[in-house]
């Protein structure tokens, strides 16, 4: 049996690309053309009149036939606005809620992170996805309060864990550095390969895009797939990842 299993982490922009068109299925082609086993997906709309009313999450996973979990990190009268993780394996929501905001800045973002716990193989992984705020100091709170008690510690998160996500955070910052004591950047997990920035897509400078897993998880290959399709339909490029069981 095979112990491999891939991963993805997108920041979809709410299905619109940065040719303005609104088009999840053209999410779903990218996804399609990577084949990931596990996705992590950030900005997704669900029941919005600005973009036409569609649960993203859903007909994207249902197009991939995958089985997915989303949470709303903020929720408007007509619907929401979140995170979702799908996979082809059977997905568990462990837990979906929010994170802390800057209760000094009342206007910022709401953000929020799901743990789904994803069955691969016989393997049961913990994928903790996430959006994290333009704030500096709410990033800190946001990865304290991932890195405690009520997520990545907590007794039910056993390895192996992928924390994955949009973190508005480039490597080397607080953020990342509060992040890596408990898990390692699998961008620095392939011997001779240089990290690839992710954000804008169309020049892809700034790695703010990351994925985290926990060092019983071998890093096999790190892709950021950069072709017209990946650069149209999003501003962000997602982050695929091939991992080896322990």
């Amino acid at each position: 049996m095979s112990k491999t299993f891939s991963v993805m982490t997108y920041n979809v922009h709410s299905c619109i690309g940065t040719d303005r068109k609104l088009s999840p299925l053209r999410i779903a082609e990218v996804i399609d053309r990577c084949n990931p086993d596990i996705v992590a997906l950030q900005e997704l709309d669900a029941g919005l009149p600005r973009t036409q009313m569609i649960d993203q999450a859903h007909l994207i996973a249902m197009t991939l036939e995958m089985s997915f979990h989303f949470h709303s990190s903020i929720h408007l009268k007509e619907g929401g606005y979140g995170n979702a993780v799908l996979s082809r394996g059977d997905v568990s929501l462990i837990k979906a809620g929010a994170v802390p905001t800057d209760p000094l800045h009342p206007s910022l973002e709401r953000r929020g992170a799901v743990w789904a716990e994803v069955m691969l193989r016989g393997h049961a992984i913990q994928v903790v996805a996430t959006h994290f705020g333009l704030n500096r100091g709410e990033r800190v709170k946001q990865a304290r309060a991932l890195t405690g008690h009520e997520w990545l510690e907590h007794p039910e998160c056993t390895h192996p864990v992928v924390l994955c996500g949009d973190f508005n955070a480039m490597a080397g910052s607080h953020v990342y550095r509060l992040l890596t004591q408990h898990l390692h950047d699998v961008q620095r997990g392939v011997q001779g390969r240089l990290p690839r920035g992710t954000w804008p897509s169309q020049l892809p400078f700034m790695r703010i895009d990351h994925m985290f897993v926990s060092r019983d998880l071998k890093v096999r290959e790190v892709w950021v797939p950069r072709t017209p399709l990946t650069r149209a339909a999003s501003d962000h490029l997602p982050l695929v990842v091939t991992l080896e069981l322990p």
